[in-house]
C-alpha cells in the first residue's frame, strides 16, 4: 500500500513538472506588425534603415521572468535605407554578406525585471556576420489581447561585427525594435 502511494506521489510529481514545462507562455513574432530600426550617421547626416524578417521562439511570463527567453532573427537581406543603391551595397560582402551570413540573431542569456513597472533587462548575444557581441538594453512587454509587443532600444559599434571598412559611416549606430508576438 504504502508503495502504491509513493508510486502515485511520484507521477502525481512528474505530471505537475510537465504541465509547468507545458504551461510556459511561448510566443512568436509577427512579421506584419514587428520591425526593426537603426540610425548611422553618414558624412555627419542621420541615415534609416530597417530590417523584417522576424522568425523566432519568445518564452515571456511577467510572474516568472527569471524563465523567460528570447531567440529571434531577422532576415539581413531585407536591409532597406530607401536607395535601391546603398541596399545592395550593404549586401554584399564588405558589409552585411547575406550570401553566407543570411540572418541576425538575437539570443536572450538572461531576462530580468527592472524598478518601473512593465520594463525588463534583456542581456544576451547579437549575432551579425558570423561574429557574436555581448548586448544588454532595457525593452518594455506589453500586453495585447493574444501576446505581448516588446520594444527596446540599444547602441551598437558596426566595426565589432566586421561591417563596413573605413568610411564615411560612424561606427556607433543605434537600433530600435518593436516586436509584435502572438501566442503560439
Amino acid at each position: 500500500m504504502r508503495r502504491d502511494r509513493d508510486m502515485k506521489k511520484m507521477l502525481l510529481l512528474l505530471l505537475m513538472v510537465c504541465l509547468a514545462a507545458i504551461s510556459k507562455a511561448q510566443y512568436k513574432p509577427v512579421e506584419q506588425s514587428s520591425n526593426l530600426k537603426f540610425t548611422v550617421k553618414n558624412l555627419g547626416f542621420g541615415v534609416d534603415g530597417t530590417f523584417s524578417g522576424f522568425e523566432g521562439d519568445i518564452i515571456f511570463d511577467p510572474q516568472n521572468v527569471a524563465g523567460s527567453s528570447f531567440d529571434v532573427t531577422i532576415n539581413a537581406s531585407t536591409v532597406n535605407t530607401d536607395n535601391s543603391l546603398r541596399d545592395e551595397h550593404l549586401r554584399g560582402e564588405s558589409y552585411f554578406d547575406i550570401k553566407d551570413y543570411p540572418k541576425i540573431r538575437l539570443v536572450s542569456g538572461k531576462v530580468a525585471v527592472l524598478n518601473k513597472s512593465g520594463m525588463y533587462q534583456l542581456t544576451g548575444e547579437l549575432t551579425m556576420k558570423g561574429k557574436a557581441k555581448p548586448v544588454s538594453f532595457p525593452f518594455s512587454a506589453t500586453p495585447t489581447a493574444d501576446g505581448y509587443v516588446f520594444k527596446g532600444s540599444f547602441k551598437i559599434n558596426r566595426k565589432d561585427f566586421g561591417i563596413g571598412g573605413t568610411s564615411t559611416i560612424a561606427d556607433e549606430l543605434e537600433v530600435n525594435i518593436s516586436v509584435m508576438a502572438r501566442k503560439s
